[in-house]
């Protein structure tokens, strides 16, 4: 399924029905009367929070979203039917947002969760509403209110406790597939993970959490270089930062430079992403080159007073330990 976290829609709800003219006529009864029934509701556009979607798709391909109007009144005091609402469903942690001032009209995070985006309009008045002791025969009734239309902006920030950051081909996907039933692309090139993947990590009898894998960043990316920050908002909700390093590439500039590089990254994209919590990984710890520089690393970080957990995402070395922190501090995380 192709992975889209925008869309631009246009909303229209249904406009009112029109009020009715007309007067009871039946035989022996004279000056029956004004008799017009009122115009029925115009459906509202509802849209509704959905974790069993993952994706904008649908509605990136279906742009104009229609709610059909209220029947109009009829004769003998009928009110006109008052028509369904429009339901649509999006993926949780969708933002909807009103085209023309840049307001945002709804942040949808939990399941079930509805935001009325558009009202229908309410239907007129039948010429009955309007008889009195003066007028008695009014040969009037008023039209339906038009419902709301808007052009929207819908944006999708996924909902995850931890997202996974670093380099290209450091080895993200190859993490969150061992520590989830997740099934990312995985390759020996870089910028192999094009979308954001979620997975969800059971850690012990009870505990659980959501990871988000994003793709690789490298330096310049909130300018926009190699994917730029077009996925950068998807761990905007995360709870921790998780870095993943990997100091077994040619060239090799040093893992606190790599750690540094992808902070200045997320700092320049939202100033708020350094004041959560942040792990980071020594990845490939199989690899004899690995193993020869992880010294120097822990001692440089942890001057930094940094904890640093050795792992290896190819043989599951150091992924309990990495999961057993990861959920001390989630739990002692306020969400």
């Amino acid at each position: 399924m192709r992975f889209v976290d925008e869309a631009k829609i246009y909303i229209k709800a249904g406009d009112g029905g029109k009020g009715c003219v007309s007067f009871r006529r039946e035989k022996f009864v004279p000056r029956g009367g004004p008799n017009g029934g009122d115009g029925g509701k115009g459906g509202d556009i509802i849209f509704q929070a959905s974790r069993s979607h993952r994706t904008l798709l649908d509605l990136k391909f279906n742009q104009h979203c229609k709610a059909k109007h209220g029947a109009h009144g009829q004769g003998s005091n009928k009110t006109g039917k008052n028509s369904d609402d429009m339901l649509i469903a999006v993926p949780l942690g969708t933002i909807i947002r009103d085209l023309e001032d840049q307001s945002i009209i709804a942040d949808l995070t939990e399941n079930g969760q509805i935001c009325i985006a558009a009202q229908g309009g309410i239907g007129g008045r039948g010429n009955a509403r309007f008889a009195t002791s003066t007028n008695r025969a009014p040969r009037y009734a008023q039209d339906g209110i038009p419902g709301e239309e808007k052009v929207i902006g819908l944006e999708l920030k996924l909902l995850a406790d931890v997202g996974t950051v670093g380099l290209p081909n450091v080895g993200k996907s190859t993490f969150i597939s061992v520590i989830s039933a997740a099934k990312p692309k995985i390759a020996d090139y870089p910028f192999t993970t094009l979308r954001p993947n979620l997975g969800v990590v059971q850690s012990g009898d009870h505990e659980s959490f959501v990871v988000a894998d994003i793709p690789g960043l490298i330096e310049g990316a909130h300018l926009g270089m190699g994917l730029g920050i077009r996925f950068l908002r998807h761990i905007e909700r995360t709870t921790l930062l998780l870095h993943i390093i990997d100091i077994s590439r040619d060239p090799y500039e040093g893992a606190w430079q790599d750690y540094e590089k992808i902070n200045n990254e997320l700092v320049s994209f939202s100033p708020a992403m350094l004041e959560k919590p942040q792990l980071v990984a020594i990845n490939k710890m199989d690899l004899p080159v690995t193993q020869e520089r992880i010294k120097e690393v822990m001692e440089v970080f942890e001057s930094n007073r940094i904890s640093v957990f050795p792992i290896s995402a190819a043989t599951g070395e150091g992924i309990d330990t990495l999961k057993y922190e990861i959920v001390k501090i989630l739990n002692t995380t306020p969400r």
